[in-house]
């Protein structure tokens, strides 16, 4: 039997390996692999057998046959016996030759058989593949293949047969004509002649250890004159790459004198490969074998070929690398091997041939010859030892290349040495300076020199490597710390070395850190030993200039502050306590910032707090004083990085100001002047702050210097008219000036404030003018220059504000205020009006700000003048188009700032109503400008001019603010304005406005009103361009300003707006149209006796103008004046045509206005909507199968009616009071109006007004009536039911029929959650529909009713016994949709009152029973609805009242379990989990035997194709688990099945396999059989999980339990799975297969 059932199986899986499918053709190859392992002598007879008796199988099915036999063999080759091998062998043999042509997968599988038996039976394998080595006959390709592979896989076993092999081989090279069998032979060659090399290496562990060189020789030696003599010429280049890959290995077994002999032929036939080959890898490797055997010989014929393989190998290393390829990669490895053999050997010829090589100027010869030093400084250290000197003395002209190819492998070179000692030698420190040399290179700008094909290096990549050649030389080589420091600190301060700083710091740091730990009290530097290194000076002024640019070179900042650190007991010694706690503060706050976030003004504010705390420690003037000349003398080192010297000038001024010599300081003051470049702005700048700095301490020395200077000759010189041979050019004398002028000005806003406020005007103002205006011959000459005007501009600011600052400025009179105010607009009217261009206009009005706030006061036309004259050159400039530079744009913004800060500056000193009308007036004519951009300028300027006089007003005496109406009248209804910033600013002004008229009621300022706080979250909402959002803005704005308004300003707000009717723009007009309305409504019972110049104003308005919106205004107001005849006006406006047009539509809507009229209105349209019926049916055609149908026109009316007066909000408290009336019938109206057709006179005008544009609501029945019951709601304060059922879906649900039903769910949910006082009078008018005559009024209502179950709220209402009867009534309704939404309202107690399920326990099973039982159902969804109900409801009744019915309900729904409907798989699955969860700990043995039946559906399930119903079985199988009585497979269960957890099906189905068949191996034959019923599932993942079920369960059964099973019917199963068209089943049967060799 057992040999049979294998030999069987094995059939079945032979048979499938034909498969299409690649997936399964492995799981077949892998099963019969299984079968090997279990019975490898039956499985490899079985796959014998197969492969004998199909001739005619294809090849590639063979082969994979043959690699199964290959694996079983490997694995199992020590329970071979000799019979069954020899058979293998012969199978194999006759596999590999059966074809004469070699067909490559076929033969190497069959050959790989052969070597894997050869590892033990090597006898036998040689024996049958030498028959096919016969002398005089070539082999066939595979044998030889085979002899070599076998002679590599078995050394031992097969070198002993090399000798005859080869004496049988050997003559049958001179027949191999074929390129081929050429091939196959050198391989196998090459193989031979490695497996005897290893067999030589390792004699103690060999067989025969007696085994010589010599007795291979004579073989290797003949063969080695065909492959060289003959087959080496050959052209064809897989035959050479063979011979030369065969004459490597065998060059170490040839005789010593046959290779000195063959040597002088040999090399140059090797070297002469590279020139035919361009994958040159293998050549350099057997030569590389070849030199190490003619070294291992001591061949002296060596010597004379060394130069010819010098020059071939350096031309290989030369040659250009194309790619990053292996071979390529190989290639070059292989090659520098050779050249190591060869340093070895001959070292002074091989650097005699190298080192001349350095000073030719081809980039390929110079980088390969450095690729070769460097790795022979590294492989052949000990031969190099002596060459040192030599070898750094040919190191020059490379280290003059430019090209980036040659410096990276100078660093490299670099690199070897520093490890090896070379840089200890003389001529190191030139390797130091270059290597420091590319350190600097910048990396975006570094030189490069492309190749002559093009090819080109990364730009930054000499410098990376050059940098990490630096550090990881500093800091892992200890040998270079004595040659590294202090030398690197001669590199600081040179500029040409600046880009190298931040890896020298870091270097310098490692090094100096290393010296302390090792001596701790020692100096760093020793001066007296090395006299070229910079001063303490130079570099504490190097690392501080540096450390202001802290982000530049990758982070030069924080490396130069710790080597300051480092070094601060050799820049002075009492500064290491005070800098340990200061550095490292500098450093923190560079790592919390970023290039971005870094304030560079506060950043250099920081550094110059740290010098001053140093120069503060030190306090030693000489110190300082030789501080700050080395300061001046690095001041030209830094003319290419202006924001650095900008800096150093500060710093010098810092220095000068710590000095208590004010001779020291006036000689560097003077040389400043003398020296500075005057042409560049940045260090006009910088020698201003440098001067302000000094200031502070030296303000006579800094003035009396100034003060000579612009007296000096040099100055003179420049002007006078006469003067011919100028010194200086005319440019450079602005410069000059300017400069002078802005120093001028730094003084005064550095010095001491009460110093500065005597020396202003006879000192600083009077020198400040000198330098700006020149007088030639008695004439006063003034620039044209715009960065002197700036300058000056610039200087006089900070005079000002230094005034401004003094304690005794209030009595400080101005006498030049006037002059330098009128000097500043003749500045400002020189700009061009309409375009923005320099920063003039904004610097001379900001110094006119400061100007105006100094005493004595302007005049009253001078105030116009200026305000006129500033307004014209701000507001009239044209904007820049969008996207353009960015610097314009801020330019704009600091000059409407500056010209803002002028005004309220302005305003400050008038701070009256009349002042700020003034202010207004001027700026009216930009309000109301035709061009936007003007108005928005202008409206930023009111809302700041109007918070300034807010924020400062001060009101002594309650007095009124008589121009308000007029002010509000001007700005609010540019809250409409087309542009959205100027409506945001106009609210503003409002809002202002009103709080100043607060303020001047006697509110105190930080008074905060609620109705005017409104008005911020009303300014927000303007930024929407929609009009009906604007204009509802402006209503609540208008709202705003009639509560605050005082009625003596209401008449003057009124006209103010009257006139804005007929502003052009038709925005602004129709926000005085809202903003009139809004204020007739709210304020117009105290205008009595000001109505008929309203009226008279309002009709000439309305006569001036046809205007939509003024005559909708005039409309509404009349609408005001309410109606007097009710019930007339509703029958009046029903028989209007439909769909209703706006008038009609607005006169409903006004009709609601009114709260009196609202009730009847309402009441009377319930009325006609429920009279008539809601829908006639008709055919719309003689042959219609069904009659359409089409509502009635009186009912939809007054539902569109009804719309129409909800809509309004003032509709609120009638719909309040009439709320479960309308519910009901509204509700009931949508279930009647599902699928109802409008007439076709309707259709029409439908179609008319959906073509003509948006209606306002639609005409369509149900979208009418729902569209109502949402109205419904909103005004019935059921918000949150809209927004919910909305949120959910449920309105578009309710409109269409297949959802119908989920939309009345969706909103009973809503109303019982947000709604639910008011559900006894809903659900009393809603119980009435059960007696309907429309069954879609019943389905409704019982709907509705059945949701509100789900809730608690029903039992807080002690609604819940009248519900359960009123649905246990409904379940003999002739309708089963009805009967279905009784069943589930009965079930949602389950949810809604838990609590009460016990007590309705009997009648509601009763219910869900006879709903299981439902008959006249015939799609079952009765039984589907008492399913799901009985799942919620199992855990909640008396265990005595379900257990009667387990075992029928058990039974009922397992036919559901296989059901084609996805829903019923679900909800019987799910309902079986509850009633396992029911029993659980008292399950009887009928019930039990259900479980165990639905075990395997429940398995299989888990793969169903619908994730409800693979979560269902989850849970059901967690609830069977307990009743199996397994704790392991209920905690199996419990851990692969959570909820939301992915499931491994493979992983969890072997594990629930395992424990099954440990605790119930008599279940076997059950669960296969059953699993058997799926092998035909119409369902692909459940038909591929039968059979992966029944593996994993034989895979986990003990042997004697095979008698359950039908091996026959489940072998046949299978056979058919694995012809199934999904290849997921075949893998699986494939598998199952398998593993069904346990029960053989």
């Amino acid at each position: 039997m057992t040999r049979a059932y294998v030999r069987k199986l094995s059939a079945i899986l032979l048979d499938a390996v034909t498969d299409k499918d690649p997936v399964v053709q492995e799981q077949v190859c892998s099963a019969l692999c299984a079968l090997g392992e279990a019975q490898p002598e039956e499985a490899l007879s079985a796959c014998e057998q197969h492969l004998r008796h199909n001739d005619k199988l294809a090849h590639p099915y063979r082969t994979m046959i043959l690699r199964a036999m290959e694996t079983v063999v490997s694995g199992h080759i020590g329970e071979l016996d000799k019979d069954r091998a020899r058979a293998v062998i012969l199978l194999a043999s006759s596999e590999m030759t059966k074809a004469k042509d070699v067909v490559c997968d076929w033969q190497q599988a069959a050959s790989d058989v052969l070597v894997a038996v050869g590892r033990r039976f090597v006898s036998l394998v040689m024996e049958e593949v030498l028959r096919g080595l016969q002398p005089g006959v070539l082999p066939h390709y595979f044998v030889v293949r085979t002899l070599a592979n076998l002679s590599v896989s078995n050394v031992f076993g097969t070198v002993p047969f090399l000798t005859s092999i080869l004496s049988t081989m050997l003559p049958m090279l001179a027949a191999a004509k074929q390129d081929a069998t050429r091939g196959v032979f050198c391989y196998a060659l090459q193989l031979f002649s490695e497996s005897t090399l290893e067999y030589l290496a390792n004699l103690d562990q060999a067989p025969d250890p007696t085994v010589r060189k010599d007795a291979f020789s004579s073989d290797i030696s003949s063969a080695y004159d065909v492959l060289f003599h003959h087959w080496l010429p050959s052209r064809e280049a897989k035959v050479r790459l063979a011979v030369v890959g065969a004459l490597g290995p065998m060059s170490h077994l040839l005789p010593s004198e046959k290779l000195e002999e063959q040597l002088p032929k040999l090399l140059p036939g090797v070297l002469a490969l590279y020139r035919k080959h361009a994958e040159t890898c293998h050549v350099s490797k057997s030569l590389g074998q070849i030199l190490e055997a003619a070294v291992s010989v001591g061949s002296r014929t060596l010597d004379v070929q060394l130069d010819m393989l010098l020059a071939a190998l350096h031309a290989q290393i030369c040659v250009p690398v194309e790619s990053a390829s292996p071979l390529v990669m190989s290639n070059q490895k292989e090659v520098l091997r050779c050249f190591t053999v060869l340093a070895c050997c001959s070292p002074d010829r091989l650097l005699a041939f190298l080192l001349p090589k350095l000073d030719t100027s081809n980039e390929r010869t110079r980088v390969g010859t450095l690729q070769v030093l460097r790795h022979v400084i590294n492989s052949a250290a000990a031969h190099m030892e002596v060459k040192k000197p030599f070898i750094l003395s040919s190191m020059k002209l490379p280290l003059q290349d430019a090209n980036s190819k040659v410096k990276r492998a100078v660093v490299q070179v670099i690199s070897a040495m520093a490890h090896h000692g070379y840089l200890e030698q003389p001529g190191g420190e030139a390797m130091i300076e270059y290597l420091v040399q590319q350190c600097a290179l910048p990396p975006e700008t570094e030189p490069q020199k492309p190749g002559p094909e093009g090819e080109e290096l990364p730009a930054d990549s000499v410098r990376t490597i050059s940098v990490r050649t630096l550090y990881l030389v500093s800091t892992t080589v200890d040998r270079m710390s004595d040659v590294l420091w202090p030398h690197l600190l001669q590199f600081l301060t040179p500029v040409r070395f600046t880009g190298a700083l931040t890896p020298l710091c870091r270097s310098l740091v490692h090094l100096a850190r290393k010296r302390q730990e090792a001596g701790p009290g020692a100096l760093l530097i020793q001066y007296d030993c090395h006299v070229t290194l910079p001063s303490p000076y130079a570099i504490a002024t190097r690392l501080l200039a540096v450390s202001s640019s802290p982000y530049l070179g990758d982070g030069r900042g924080a490396a130069a502050l710790s080597l300051l650190n480092v070094l601060h007991r050799e820049i002075h010694p009492l500064l290491g306590q005070r800098w340990e706690t200061t550095i490292p503060l500098l450093l923190e706050y560079l790592d919390e910032h970023t290039e971005e976030t870094l304030s560079q003004k506060e950043w250099e504010e920081k550094l110059l707090v740290f010098l001053r705390d140093t120069l503060a420690v030190v306090s030693d003037n000489t110190w300082i004083c030789q501080l700050s000349l080395e300061m001046c003398k690095q001041l030209p080192c830094y003319n290419e990085t202006p924001q650095e010297k900008n800096f150093l000038y500060k710093c010098v001024g810092t220095a000068l100001g710590a000095a208590s010599s004010k001779d020291v300081v006036r000689e560097r003051l003077q040389e400043l002047l003398a020296s500075a470049r005057y042409q560049e702005e940045a260090e006009r700048e910088g020698l201003a702050c440098c001067f302000g700095i000094c200031a502070i301490s030296h303000l006579d020395e800094t003035l009396a210097q100034l003060e000579d200077f612009v007296r000096s000759d040099v100055f003179r010189k420049s002007v006078g008219i006469f003067n011919i041979f100028k010194d200086r050019s005319e440019n450079e004398v602005e410069k000059l000036k300017g400069a002078l002028i802005l120093c001028y000005g730094h003084v005064a806003a550095r010095a001491p404030r009460e110093l500065v406020l005597a020396r202003a005007e006879s000192d600083i103002l009077r020198n400040t003018f000198q330098c700006f205006s020149t007088k030639v011959l008695g004439i006063k000459v003034e620039t044209k220059d715009p960065g002197l005007k700036l300058c000056f501009v610039q200087s006089l600011c900070m005079v000002c504000q230094a005034i401004r600052g003094s304690a005794h400025a209030g009595s400080f009179q101005f006498s030049r205020k006037a002059e330098l105010v009128a000097q500043m607009m003749e500045f400002i009217r020189a700009e061009p009006p309409d375009s923005l261009r320099s920063p003039i206009r904004k610097k001379a009005m900001l110094a006119c700000t400061y100007l105006v706030s100094l005493e004595p006061a302007l005049d009253e036309q001078a105030r116009s003048d200026l305000i006129h004259g500033c307004l014209h050159s701000v507001m009239a400039v044209v904007p820049e188009p969008e996207g353009e530079d960015g610097s314009q744009e801020a330019l704009y913004l600091d000059t409407i700032h500056a010209l803002e800060d002028l005004l309220t500056s302005l305003l400050h000193r008038n701070m009256t109503p009349q002042g700020l009308q003034t202010m207004v007036e001027h700026l009216r004519p930009w309000i109301k400008s035709p061009r936007g951009h003007e108005r928005e300028r202008a409206l930023g300027v009111s809302a700041c001019l109007l918070q300034h006089f807010l924020e400062h007003l001060q009101v002594s005496a309650l007095v009124p603010f008589h121009n308000l109406g007029l002010l509000v009248g001007l700005f609010s209804p540019r809250c409409a304005d087309l542009r959205p910033d100027t409506r945001r600013e106009a609210v503003s002004c409002v809002y202002s406005l009103l709080y100043l008229q607060l303020g001047y009621e006697g509110f105190s300022r930080d008074y905060r009103d609620d109705v005017a706080e409104q008005l911020l979250s009303l300014r927000d909402g303007l930024v929407q361009p929609d009009p009906a959002i604007l204009f509802h803005t402006c209503h609540s704005i208008a709202q705003v300003i009639a509560k605050r308004l005082p009625p003596d300003q209401l008449i003057s707000l009124l006209l103010t707006l009257f006139e804005g009717l007929g502003d052009p723009d038709k925005n602004c007009s129709r926000a005085a149209t809202v903003l009139i309305n809004c204020l007739l409504r709210e304020r117009g019972n105290v205008l009595l006796e000001k109505v008929p110049e309203i009226i008279s104003v309002l009709c000439s308005k309305l006569q001036e103008t046809r205007e939509e919106h003024i005559l909708r205004a005039a409309q509404h107001s009349v609408c005001l004046l309410a109606s007097q005849h009710c019930e007339a006006v509703v029958a009046s406006l029903l028989g209007s045509p439909l769909p209703l047009d706006s008038h009609t539509g607005s006169l409903w809507r006004a009709l609601a206005a009114e709260p009196s009229l609202a009730v009847q209105v309402l009441e009377l349209l319930l009325q006609k909507m429920s009279r008539d019926v809601p829908f006639k049916e008709s055919r719309a055609f003689l042959l219609s199968s069904s009659p359409s149908r089409v509502a009635t026109l009186l009912p939809l009316a007054a539902n569109c009616a009804l719309s129409e007066v909800m809509s309004v909000p003032a509709s609120a408290p009638a719909v309040l009071e009439l709320f479960p009336q309308l519910f009901a019938a509204l509700l009931l109206r949508v279930s009647c109006t599902v699928g109802v057709q409008l007439p076709r006179t309707l259709q029409a005008k439908e179609r008319r007004a959906s073509g003509s544009g948006p209606a306002p609501g639609s005409l369509e029945p149900c979208s009418s009536a729902v569209g109502a019951l949402q109205l419904v709601l909103l005004r019935g304060g059921s918000e949150e039911v809209v927004r919910r059922v909305e949120l959910e879906r449920g309105w578009a649900s309710l409109r269409t029929s297949p959802g119908h039903e989920e939309g009345v769910a969706r909103l009973a949910s809503a109303m019982a959650k947000f709604a639910g006082p008011r559900l006894p009078l809903v659900m009393k008018a809603l119980v009435c529909a059960h007696s309907s005559v429309y069954e879609v009024q019943r389905v409704t209502s019982t709907a509705f009713l059945a949701e509100l179950l789900n809730s608690n709220v029903v039992n807080d209402l002690m609604l819940l016994e009248s519900l359960l009867d009123n649905l246990a009534s409904r379940q003999k309704d002739s309708c089963a949709s009805v009967r279905r939404l009784a069943l589930r309202g009965l079930a949602n107690v389950a949810s809604g009152s838990p609590s009460n399920v016990r007590a309705h326990g009997p009648q509601l099973l009763t219910a869900m029973i006879g709903g299981l039982d439902d008959g006249d159902d015939p799609q079952s969804l009765v039984a589907l609805e008492a399913m799901l109900g009985l799942a919620k409801l199992l855990d909640l009744v008396e265990p005595g009242d379900l257990r009667s019915a387990l075992l029928h309900v058990a039974i009922r729904i397992r036919p559901f379990f296989d059901s084609e409907k996805m829903e019923f798989r679900s909800a019987s699955i799910r309902l079986f989990g509850h009633l396992n969860k029911a029993c659980h700990g008292d399950c009887e043995d009928v019930f039990l035997e259900q479980v165990v039946g639905g075990l395997v559906p429940l398995l299989l399930h888990l793969r169903d194709p619908q994730a409800p119903v693979a979560g269902a079985c989850r849970f059901a199988l967690r609830m069977c688990g307990p009743n199996l009585e397994c704790e392991e497979l209920a905690a199996a269960f419990e851990k692969h099945l959570q909820e939301g957890r992915g499931l491994h099906y493979g992983e969890f189905l072997n594990a629930t396999c395992k424990h099954l068949m440990h605790h119930f191996p008599d279940l076997l034959g059950r669960l296969v059989s059953t699993s058997l019923f799926y092998f035909q599932s119409s369902w692909e993942d459940v038909r591929a999980a039968a059979p992966m079920l029944t593996g994993f369960l034989v895979l986990y059964v003990e042997p004697e339990h095979r008698p359950q099973v039908d091996l026959e019917q489940l072998t046949a199963a299978l056979q058919l799975l694995l012809k199934d068209p999904a290849p997921a089943v075949r893998v699986n049967a494939a598998e199952t297969v398998g593993r069904l060799v346990k029960f053989a």
